[in-house]
């Protein structure tokens, strides 16, 4: 039997220290196999995002054991923390984050830079990003001359140029209309069916949640369900 790709076991997280500590999350355990497709659901202050900050190695829990891949990840140095982000998560956040005086191609290239890609390198692997979030075209654009929807499928192909294990979106159609959210959760439904990426979705919109096999509801700092959404 395999081991899981990511593995909470009672997880704690509290914040402040005496009548001021609060505790976010409350001995949360779950698992997710690598290529699901996992909505966390919860209302403001639900402890989801918390989660999604400790997945990501943006956190740590005060108690409890996260093994992410089989590394234990509460007990890794900053520097290894951030080694572990470079090479098997990509982040995907409701405000897009990219530099706003560099083209989509240069906004792509930057995870590679970090890990020091050569420079023709770096550049094969980001157009073949944006070929594949259908932006290939839009390279020499800056985020100002393009849409909401082109800059998160940019902000995507930075997430994947990298071709992470998890990729983690925080929100990403929460500065969207409609119409671009569907074309962004779509485009997330492809990279999870067609190119195996495991991905967990923070969101608080139902409609978007459905495009996830799985949905972990939190509550008060706990999971409160955990059940299976769509299945075509």
């Amino acid at each position: 039997m395999t081991k899981p790709l990511i593995e909470f076991k009672d997880i704690r997280k509290s914040y402040g220290t005496g009548e001021a500590s609060f505790e976010a999350l409350r001995g949360v355990s779950f698992t997710i196999e690598e290529g699901e497709f996992v909505a966390i659901m919860g209302h403001s202050g639900s402890g989801k995002s918390t989660t999604m900050n400790i997945i990501g190695a943006l956190d740590r829990p005060t108690s409890g054991s996260y093994v992410l891949d089989g590394v234990q990840v509460e007990e890794l140095s900053h520097d290894q923390r951030a080694l572990l982000r470079r090479h098997y998560l990509g982040f995907v956040f409701q405000g897009f984050n990219l530099l706003a005086r560099t083209t989509a191609l240069e906004n792509v290239e930057l995870p590679l830079l970090y890990r020091g890609t050569p420079a023709t390198e770096r550049r094969r692997l980001a157009r073949a990003a944006l070929e594949r979030v259908g932006l290939l075209e839009w390279e020499g654009h800056t985020p100002s001359e393009l849409s909401g929807g082109q800059q998160q499928r940019v902000a995507i192909a930075r997430a994947i140029v990298t071709n992470p294990k998890i990729l983690l979106a925080d929100e990403p159609t929460g500065s969207l209309d409609t119409a671009r959210s569907v074309e962004i959760m779509e485009l997330l439904t492809e990279l999870n069916r067609e190119d195996g990426i495991t991905i967990v979705l923070v969101t608080h919109e139902p409609a978007m949640a459905t495009y996830a096999r799985r949905h972990l509801t939190f509550c008060d700092g706990m999971v409160t369900s955990d059940d299976h959404g769509r299945t075509a």
